[in-house]
């Protein structure tokens, strides 16, 4: 039986408005996209067409279809354990970004290669270059401190044609951020971040209970849409991560016009805001975001 996905059965309208994955999923649709979902979808108990989000399988050949279909990309996988993302989810960072990036262009969101983001921690599943490169056209430098990851991600780039657009490099250090990415004289319009939120492998198995039982599916001991420990959790969770950002921020503050992060826990952010005042950044912003029942928002923090 599929699982409950309250994403399939109404209208998502806390989303961006500009989010095309807002509606139901139309399947009829996708598996013409990509006939490989085809064999994953059935009716599920509410009488609808879905998939089973419990089955890896069926969430990546959703995922595949999805990007065929809206983004126009045409060769996706990622390697067996690696996180593989809700993609109407990712899709949200990406607009509520280039609402941010037009604040400081005279209201107009601007497009092209011109614009530069660095997506930190780019992961296997590379979406959110793939999203941004797709819909305005932004060039991309993706970092990733994993070997397996930044191989994948480039896997993908060169796939799709993509090398011109976005560029993946691989972070030598594991407690660096953006030294050894960032060169000398680069500029960046932007960076963006979906950190590991958890402190401990123990919180990020229990945070994965909470899912499947949401899911409504017996499934606890395994991940809910997969995740190594790196993309999962840190030592000091997001809370040492973002502090860490922060204070690495302040030595590129003439390289970069938006920093900016995803916060998972709203009581993560005192912490950071009094990192941010410490730091004299001199613009903060915190944006909301949400999808279904889960609640994030994105810090956001500039120098003049």
């Amino acid at each position: 039986m599929a699982a409950k996905q309250d994403g399939n059965s109404r209208q998502k309208d806390n989303m961006h408005p500009r989010n095309v994955h807002r509606g139901r999923y139309d399947f009829a649709a996708l598996t013409k996209a990509s006939s490989n979902l085809r064999g994953f979808v059935t009716e599920n108990e509410f009488g609808d067409l879905s998939v089973n989000f419990s089955d890896d399988k069926a969430v990546k050949a959703l995922n595949q279809a999805l990007l065929k279909q809206f983004y126009k990309v045409e060769q996706w996988d990622i390697p067996d354990g690696f996180l593989c993302p809700p993609i109407p989810g990712r899709s949200d960072y990406i607009h509520y970004l280039a609402d941010l990036l037009a604040e400081t262009n005279n209201g107009t969101i601007p497009t092209g290669k011109g614009v530069k983001v660095l997506d930190v921690g780019v992961g296997a599943n590379c979406i959110y270059p793939l999203i941004g490169n797709a819909v305005y056209g932004w060039s991309f430098t993706g970092s990733d401190a994993d070997y397996i990851a930044a191989g994948a991600a480039g896997k993908i780039v060169q796939a799709n044609g993509l090398a011109g657009n976005i560029e993946i490099r691989k972070q030598s250090s594991f407690t660096s951020i953006f030294e050894g990415i960032i060169k000398p004289g680069e500029r960046f319009d932007a960076t963006m971040c979906n950190p590991p939120f958890h402190s401990s492998l123990k919180e990020a198995n229990e945070a994965t209970g909470r899912k499947w039982k949401n899911l409504d599916t017996d499934n606890s001991s395994k991940l809910n849409f997969g995740g190594r420990n790196n993309e999962l959790w840190c030592e000091g969770g997001e809370v040492r991560f973002l502090n860490k950002m922060i204070s690495e921020s302040v030595t590129f503050a003439r390289q970069v016009g938006w920093f900016t992060s995803l916060v998972s826990k709203k009581t993560t952010l005192a912490g950071c805001y009094k990192s941010l005042d410490y730091f004299k950044a001199s613009q903060v912003k915190t944006i909301e975001m949400a999808q279904g029942q889960k609640v994030s928002r994105i810090l956001a923090w500039r120098f003049d």
